[in-house]
């Protein structure tokens, strides 16, 4: 199952996607990196283990005065069918 946080303060976005498995990593990480090259501005990611099973995505806008990183962040979790996230 993928797992989603989302956290934002002034210019700063974050969303953090927890997945599980080697089907689940390849949807969730090409999905990602399909929707963010579509944009201009691009982000700082990096993957991180969470348990022996589960890995978590971590993507984070800085400096996003024009705050389209919501707009990102929603197509991602749309796309990835993620409706019910922290």
């Amino acid at each position: 199952m993928i797992d989603a946080q989302f956290r934002s303060e002034e210019r700063y976005f974050k969303l953090s996607i927890a997945y599980e498995g080697k089907e689940e990593s390849s949807f969730v990480c090409s999905t990602v990196e399909k929707i963010i090259a579509k944009y201009d501005k691009q982000p700082e990611t990096y993957n991180c283990n969470i348990t022996d099973t589960k890995d978590v995505l971590v993507i984070e806008y800085h400096d996003d005065g024009d705050r389209e990183a919501g707009k990102i962040f929603e197509e991602i979790l749309k796309t990835l069918n993620i409706t019910n996230y922290v």
